[in-house]
């Protein structure tokens, strides 16, 4: 008797453990989940001359892992590509047939985020740490940020094949200069890659067939 007891007693301890951790599935799902950050509106005064940018405008490898903060990762998108004239919604770098095409997709090390211009925020996409994945080299994965240029091509309606990849190779070639050039600005280290393990990083990211990876650029504070 004593035995069947401790046996009744044995199954009865593992059914709540067990109803215990499904109660704590949902909970752990909260947790994992991303919410959007709401950026502080660009300060788009000061900066240095444009003549100095463009002295100082370079590429570098090097990063420290300091986190770029709210207020600079706001200008820093904006400058890349938001939107410097409200009334009409177009942008700080040119767009061809203003298709504004290209998305920024921001990896950090809390997760993937994908940069709302006109809401000035970031969206969440995915709660994972998908920086190591952004490029091949060693120091991507340790970088504060990276920036992965995606052409969503269903806005570039019936132009041929030659032309989508014409023109979104300029378009994102213009964001990735505006990027370099307020890096050069607000002395931090930048350098865009075309190292990038497309077919892997599009199946993490989730992308559509009609989106594309076109560039990565890694953005963070000088080693110190």
């Amino acid at each position: 008797m004593t035995g069947e007891v401790n046996m009744k007693a044995h199954s009865s301890f593992l059914l709540r453990a067990f109803l215990l951790s499904l109660s704590l599935i949902p909970a752990l799902g909260l947790a994992q989940e991303l919410s959007p950050i709401n950026l502080p509106a660009p300060q788009t005064d000061g900066g240095k001359p444009l003549m100095q940018v463009l002295k100082d405008r370079h590429s570098t490898r090097e990063f420290s892992s300091e986190k770029l903060s709210p207020q600079m990762l706001s200008e820093l998108l904006w400058a890349a590509f938001g939107i410097n004239r409200p009334d009409t919604g177009k942008r700080t770098a040119p767009s061809a047939m203003n298709w504004q095409e290209i998305e920024i997709y921001v990896a950090l090390a809390e997760g993937l985020y994908v940069y709302d211009a006109k809401g000035n925020k970031l969206n969440p996409i995915l709660a994972q740490d998908v920086r190591g994945a952004a490029g091949v080299q060693a120091f991507v994965k340790d970088a504060p940020l990276n920036l992965i240029y995606v052409a969503d091509l269903s806005r570039t309606g019936n132009a041929s094949a030659e032309d989508r990849n014409f023109y979104t190779a300029a378009d994102v070639g213009f964001i990735a200069e505006n990027v370099y050039l307020f890096c050069a600005s607000e002395g931090l280290n930048v350098v865009v890659r075309g190292g990038v393990d497309r077919v892997t990083l599009t199946k993490l990211m989730k992308l559509r067939p009609d989106q594309k990876i076109l560039l990565a650029q890694t953005v963070g504070h000088p080693k110190r």
